[in-house]
């Protein structure tokens, strides 16, 4: 074998050295400030026994699960489930509504709260102000389970106000929660009246951060409060926009699977199956576990390029990323 050189010896060095160095320093961190290291034990645990360890139950996947004979001997089938859900006609379609429901919500909602935060920082009144980020932000601590039965009690074409309203207008009611063709704007509806708020106060909290002196000084060289909003608000709020847009990114294939559970019916399955349902059916319904966790992983996976994807575009585009 070769021996090594004197330059690769020295880098080898240097590598131990730094390990070694930077091992002493966290020693020193930790009986600095061992109280705050304790305080992270609790998050780790959690971490650990929640997110981590239920990952071995991903062999699932590989195998023809049954529950009776347990994980271990079940027999490895190999990617018998991937080959299934690809060749699926009923997950295409469900792939296909889950895409459409969420490009739907990124269109149409995404940009909203960043309006409706830049409207509010413009407003002057302060008690008018807080009033009206109070109201939008409430509907976030609903759950999905009375969300759906406030719409579906407005939406009704028995008794809806909605309904009443169109009919007096002179059109004819309208089954909401029937019609396929209707139904995903219910649930993109939905979906913004009860999150617009919380999204909302992130953005305010951004705009916060933003040094007012730079207004001032967007003031004095004659610029209106349009050009302060495109200058100085907006470049503001990129890095946070992006952070949130990438992070969006990562729930595409979830679509709002405890919304869809509560608020769709056989009528609209065509249009509003997605693959959370798909897999609370399959998985608990007919109790295929090995193909409900090959969908889940498939939907994983696909979750992890795209935010990947997604945070190397930004970096590429506009210099900054979440890491």
């Amino acid at each position: 074998m070769r021996e090594p050189t004197m330059t690769e010896k020295s880098v080898r060095s240097a590598k131990k050295n730094v390990k070694k160095s930077y091992i002493r320093q966290l020693w020193i961190d930790i009986r600095k400030d061992w109280d705050l290291y304790l305080a992270l034990i609790p998050g780790i645990a959690f971490l650990l026994l929640f997110k981590y360890t239920p990952m071995y139950g991903i062999i699932i996947a590989f195998k023809d699960f049954n529950i009776f004979e347990g994980m271990s001997a079940s027999p490895w089938v190999g990617w018998k489930h991937f080959e299934k859900l690809i060749s699926s006609a009923s997950f295409l379609q469900v792939f296909q509504n889950t895409l459409l429901i969420s490009v739907y919500k990124i269109v149409f909602l995404f940009p909203l709260p960043i309006i409706i935060a830049i409207l509010l920082n413009e407003l002057k009144h302060i008690a008018f102000k807080r009033s009206v980020q109070t109201v939008i932000y409430l509907p976030h601590f609903l759950s999905w389970v009375i969300v759906s039965g406030l719409f579906i009690d407005l939406l009704s074409t028995n008794g809806g106000i909605v309904n009443k309203m169109i009919v007096a207008l002179g059109g004819e009611p309208i089954r909401f929660f029937l019609d396929s063709h209707i139904f995903r704007s219910v649930l993109v509806a939905s979906a913004g009246w009860k999150d617009l708020g919380w999204n909302t106060i992130i953005y305010l909290a951004a705009l916060a951060g933003i040094d007012p002196g730079l207004y001032e000084s967007a003031k004095m060289d004659g610029a209106n409060r349009w050009k302060q909003i495109i200058h100085i608000t907006l470049p503001g709020l990129l890095p946070i926009i992006l952070l949130m847009f990438i992070l969006r990114l990562g729930y595409v294939l979830e679509a709002g699977t405890e919304q869809v559970l509560v608020m769709y019916n056989p009528s609209v399955y065509n249009v509003a199956d997605v693959i959370g349902t798909y897999v609370y059916r399959i998985g608990l319904g007919e109790q295929d576990y090995s193909f409900s966790t090959a969908v889940g992983v498939f939907e994983s996976v696909v979750a992890f390029i795209l935010i990947i994807s997604g945070n190397s575009l930004s970096r590429k585009f506009f210099g900054r990323g979440i890491w």
